[in-house]
């Protein structure tokens, strides 16, 4: 197969530069954040994550899992969600649910400042096997 990953997360935006500095400022994403593991260098448009797993999946149009009015989530993997929930509630960021499932990880789930859902999760140790 020729797809090795992804290469990016496009959306619009209504204030593209302010949504771009929240992203930046609260979850540290996007453009210039980490450094290419071989070279070490930063690119102001490339933000270099790490390796992980990732699920891509397509929901049902009437699940209720996020709003019914949107036709995506972002969610991002971290390593620390209780740090990162306590400094998003120290900036008023309201944390609107979160939960565990066993054997694949903690979430958390927050909306940016123009309503789109994101999904923090805090995956196991062991990434899970989807069958």
């Amino acid at each position: 197969m020729p797809v090795v990953g992804m290469g990016g997360y496009f959306f619009k935006a209504a204030d593209t530069q302010s949504l771009k500095a929240w992203y930046r400022d609260y979850l540290g994403v996007g453009g210039g954040i980490g450094q290419d593991p071989v070279t070490g260098h930063t690119n102001e448009w490339v933000w270099y994550c790490q390796a992980g797993p990732m699920v891509f999946e397509p929901f049902k149009s009437d699940s209720d899992y996020f709003a019914l009015e949107k036709q995506a989530m972002i969610n991002f993997r971290v390593s620390d969600l209780d740090g990162l929930l306590a400094s998003l509630r120290a900036a008023g960021i309201t944390i609107l649910r979160e939960e565990t499932m066993e054997g694949v990880g903690r979430f958390a789930r927050i909306h940016d400042p123009e309503d789109n859902p994101i999904e923090l999760w805090e995956p196991v140790s062991t990434p899970p096997v989807i069958a």
